[in-house]
Formats: C-alpha cells, structure tokens, sequence
C-alpha cells in the first residue's frame, strides 16, 4: 500500500462532487488505489471482483496490457491535436473501424467526448436535417418511457418523464413525446393493442416529430427494460412509414454487451442516426461516436448552415482513437461472443433470487444481470454489505443489477450472484 499515494476522504466528503450525491450528506466514497484485470483494489487492502465495468465500460478489465501500449505510444508522439482543420491516423483508422462494424449504411462519422454529447449531437443531426428540408415545423422528438440517454439538457428531455429530472427542470428542458414504454419482454411477441397504440401516437404526431429516440432492447438507466425485438422492428417500419428519423442509443448495450455486436442486430434493422461511447475505448478514456447514413449527412449540409453546427475541444482526441482502435482490435481477437455466452450461462446463478419474497423479477440478457426487488435499495448500506463481500455492485431504486467485464470468470459470476442474494435475504437494503 505504500507504494500507492494516500486518499483525503475528508477534503473529498467536504469539497467534492460525486454521482447524483448530496453535498449535506454524501453518500459514503471508497478509496481506491488501483485496479487490474477485473479486480480493484481499496485502500484498506480489500480486494473487489468488479460487477460494473465502470459503469459498463471497461469490457476487458483493468490494465490491459495491448489498451496501455496503445496510450503509451500514442502519448509520446501526440496526445492532442486540434479536429478543425486538421485530420489524423488514429482517428481515420477508427472511423474506418467504426464503419466496419456498424449497420452497412451508417457511412458517416462524428466523434465526440461523451455519451451524453453523442445523444446532443444526434439530436441536431435530425433537427437540422429536418431544417435543410424546408420542415422547421419538425422539431420534436417521439421517445418510450424508461429511458435514458444522458444529463445534458437534449439528452435530459428524452429520459423518462416520471423517473429523471424533467420536473426540477420544467420550464427550461424542451417538452417531446412519450409513448408508453416497450412492455413485450424481450422472448414475446407485442399484443397487437401495444403495436397500435404506439401507431396512433405516429398519425397524431409525426408531422411534428423529427426522429424517434430509444434505446434498442434494453433500456439500462432508466429501468433495466429487456423489451421485444418485434418492438423495434415496428418502430423502424412506423418512422418509414411516418417519414420520422430512427435514433439508437447503443451507448450502454453497444460492443456485444447483448450477445449482439450492436443490440439493434437482434431486430434485424439498421438506424438513421446511432450513438456509442462507454466501452468505445474499453473504459480507458472518454470517446463517443455519432454515426449517420448518407441521406441525413448530405441533407443537413445541403441546408442553409451547410455544416453540422457542433465541434468539441476535444473531438477527435488522438490518445483516445488510439486506445479505441486497440479496444476495438481486442474485443475482436479475444472471441467476444463466447466471453460473453460464458457470462450469461454463469448469470443464471441469479435465478436463486427468485424463491426470495422481496424479488419481483429476476431478467438476464447477455452480459448484463438485473434483480428487481419491491423497494428501492439504501445504496450506502448494501454498497458497505457488497464491500464486505468482496465485489463491487452498485444498485440503483429497486434495481440491483450487474454489467461485469468480459473476462470474468465462472466463478467470479458466481461470487456476484451470491453477493447479491445473501444482501437481499439478510435484509441488507
């Protein structure tokens, strides 16, 4: 532990902002030292299996050894460079990458430094396509509820209206359309009743819509939805239909976290605008994308601005295409779909839960574990309960789920699941 730099918790209680935390009371922030594989490291000596991937970013774990080369490299000749003007090998050869993998139409690339900022950029992508098509009158957006997409302002107005921010925000975040969120599970075929409701809210509204916004099968912050592919399929063809724009969020279920390369896959369909970010560089850095097909890049710039009216400081940041194209290298050489069929297998070690009366449903889909439980978690005391036990899970309201690196093993699984079963039948909530 020497050889590690010591942490003033103190001076972090008192000045320091953390995640949806109080300045009166925080909630309790672990010190943490380092990090490997997927194991972190506290300052008390504990050793934790990781349960979240940072948030569901660092797909391979802590450290790798191909993900550090690629920064080490990229920082002794050049970790930053202007994007205006200027253009660069690590970010062409990502884009490139980028292409390769996406639906076959998506050919256009924006690169961003944020999730939340691949959301606003797509946002002004079909705005602004809608404006250089002489439809100013289509400024809306049509999302589901449960979603979420971000905590900048375009990003917050299409999170979902009961369970985010939009009433502290009323008055200042622009008001969209909801329809009911997806309720067909993701094994079921949608009541033909959901279908047409979702339908008459496209006859009623799309002359105001400029693109529907979701989250393809699983809508993650927002509930942990595992809904049906036959749901997207309708949404693509209804904004076919409609002449409204499809935007995918993949940012949390893109680079196989579903058991798909892209969660759209598992409808079969291709969007007009998609987001990715999270494990674009493996948890390493801060990277998204915003990738377009040729009819919405062309028509935008044929509009009267004639260019996409966004470009971050940082956009293009060479460390991280750098670390993004090993990322991207990496998930491809190590066999993703069948790191990722080992997690599910070894997640059904969750079913246990569901002979426990506090659980409500019990839901998996390839690396990604959810125990819902019938009230919302005391995050400070199951986050202490979880530490004690070795692992890192980080519930949220009733939701106590896990999203592990890929090269967990079996029996770091196991360990998870048996984590969260002992917090919920010892009442440790």
């Amino acid at each position: 532990m020497s050889n590690f730099q010591s942490i003033d918790k103190e001076f972090d209680k008192k000045h320091i902002w953390h995640p949806y935390t109080s300045m009166l009371n925080p909630l309790p922030s672990y010190g943490v030292t380092h990090t490997n594989e997927n194991k972190i490291y506290l300052d008390t000596g504990a050793e934790l299996i990781d349960g979240m991937a940072s948030w569901w970013s660092a797909i391979h774990g802590y450290n790798h050894p191909k993900l550090v080369a690629a920064i080490h490299q990229q920082a002794s000749t050049m970790s930053h460079i202007m994007f205006g003007g200027i253009t660069h090998a690590p970010a062409v050869e990502l884009c490139k990458k980028l292409i390769r993998i996406t639906p076959k139409t998506l050919d256009r690339v924006f690169l961003a430094d944020s999730g939340s900022v691949s959301v606003e950029v797509a946002i002004k992508m079909a705005l602004q396509y809608w404006i250089s098509k002489g439809h100013k009158g289509k400024n809306k957006l049509m999302t589901a509820q449960k979603g979420y997409h971000g905590d900048t302002f375009a990003a917050m107005s299409v999170c979902d209206p009961v369970n985010s921010m939009h009433s502290m925000y009323q008055g200042f975040l622009p008001e969209h359309i909801f329809v009911a969120a997806p309720k067909a599970k993701f094994d079921d075929q949608p009541e033909q009743q959901e279908l047409d409701s979702l339908e008459q809210a496209f006859i009623e509204h799309h002359q105001d819509v400029a693109a529907f916004i979701i989250e393809p099968i699983v809508q993650n912050a927002g509930g942990m939805n595992f809904y049906s592919p036959y749901y997207l399929a309708k949404v693509r063809q209804l904004c076919d239909k409609y002449d409204v724009l499809l935007i995918l969020d993949e940012i949390a279920t893109g680079f196989g976290r579903t058991g798909k390369m892209f969660a759209c896959e598992h409808a079969d369909i291709e969007p007009d605008i998609m987001c990715i970010g999270k494990a674009l560089t493996g948890g390493m850095m801060t990277l998204s994308a915003t990738l377009t097909n040729e009819k919405v890049a062309v028509g935008l710039s044929e509009g009267e601005a004639g260019v996409l009216m966004h470009g971050p400081t940082f956009m293009g940041n060479p460390l991280a295409c750098a670390v993004a194209n090993a990322s991207i290298d990496l998930l491809l050489e190590n066999n993703w779909q069948a790191q990722v069929s080992k997690i599910n297998l070894a997640m059904t070690a969750l079913q246990r839960c569901e002979s426990l009366p506090q659980v409500v449903n019990v839901r998996t889909l390839g690396a990604i574990g959810v125990v819902e439980i019938d009230k919302t978690v005391d995050v400070a005391k199951i986050q202490r309960f979880f530490v004690n036990k070795g692992v890192w899970i980080r519930p949220f309201g009733k939701l106590i789920y896990i999203m592990p690196p890929y090269i967990c093993s079996t029996e770091d699984i196991h360990k998870l699941a048996d984590a969260i079963y002992d917090a919920i039948n010892e009442s440790q909530y």
